[in-house]
């Protein structure tokens, strides 16, 4: 495993982060596994050197963060040794005020992570999505008050406009408040439209870039194949962000490179992003051993130029998904 600073911090963390949401509760996300599924997956990520782990309230209704806790203390010696994420924003609960980024949510929202996680802090609170209901002044200072209260040692961002981002750092420098050190984008071989904006803006500023959804919802991981998975039948988010038909060019070429290389597919997608500048950490989901496996092999799988050129060439500009 090798390991990356998150963007100008002194924090350093491995370059894949797994992803905790596929863990949680059968009930609430039916491809969830729980927590005794969940572990041998996450001991072969940790065995492996992964060190970082990101995690949401909303995941499974809070029981993504349950499982997630209690794996962490089971696996790790001292909290020190790990990097934990968690995010804020989506409802929590059928009040109107139980949701977005209002001060009072966020103070709710920390507080109720940190119980459900079993832990005294999170290295990185992130907002989930921008809120057009509250004033960005009130979500920085609030944010900027749970690091002053230790409850977070670093803030993060996710899926916005660049300007919106580029506003929050602003307010935020403006008034002393803590700024975002990271940003949690959705970005791999399919969807590249944060190279527009968010990524220079991310590079020219110093934030660490830990794309979401590396491997398309699973879609590049399947280049090539037909193969289905109980996600891909009942996650919809894949049908919205993703046009498989439309993407078939990509996917062939993915898969072609795979071919020549002697690996599977997800390895080379996966390589490509942390072959980008700009990532620091893609965020893997994995519900099989096997995902482990190539999440782990492809930060040592080297690309060559011709390779990357023959990635991306056949790319066409999309609507932007958050």
């Amino acid at each position: 495993m090798e390991y990356r600073r998150l963007g100008d911090t002194g924090l350093k963390v491995s370059r894949v982060c797994l992803g905790m949401m596929s863990y949680g509760d059968p009930a609430e996300e039916k491809w969830a596994l729980d927590e005794e599924a969940a572990e041998p997956l996450v001991r072969k990520a940790v065995e492996g050197g992964v060190t970082f782990f990101d995690t949401a309230d909303v995941y499974s209704h809070g029981a993504s963060e349950v499982v997630t806790g209690n794996l962490l203390r089971k696996l790790f010696r001292r909290r020190s040794d790990y990097v934990l994420a968690t995010k804020v924003y989506f409802p929590m609960g059928r009040g109107v005020n139980a949701r977005g980024l209002s001060r009072g949510h966020v103070l709710d929202a920390i507080d109720a992570s940190l119980k459900r996680l079993g832990t005294d802090y999170v290295d990185l609170y992130q907002i989930h999505r921008w809120d057009d209901e509250t004033p960005i002044e009130e979500t920085m200072e609030a944010l900027h008050d749970v690091v002053r209260a230790g409850k977070a040692r670093y803030i993060g961002a996710s899926s916005m406009a660049a300007w919106q981002f580029a506003k929050a750092q602003h307010v935020a420098r403006e008034n002393g408040w803590t700024r975002f050190v990271s940003m949690q984008n959705h970005y791999n071989l399919l969807y590249r439209e944060e190279e527009r904006e968010m990524l220079p803006l991310c590079a020219d500023q110093g934030v660490g870039v830990i794309p979401w959804s590396p491997l398309a919802r699973g879609v590049l991981a399947r280049a090539g194949s037909a193969g289905a998975t109980t996600r891909a039948g009942s996650d919809e988010r894949i049908a919205a962000l993703y046009d498989p038909d439309n993407d078939r060019l990509i996917l062939e070429r993915v898969a072609e490179t795979a071919r020549e290389h002697g690996l599977p597919a997800a390895q080379v997608a996966l390589a490509w992003l942390l072959h980008q500048p700009a990532v620091t950490a893609p965020i893997v989901g994995a519900t099989r051993a096997g995902h482990v496996d190539d999440a782990l092999a492809a930060v040592g799988v080297a690309l060559s130029e011709k390779d990357l050129t023959a990635l991306t060439e056949l790319y066409r500009p999309r609507e932007v998904r958050f």
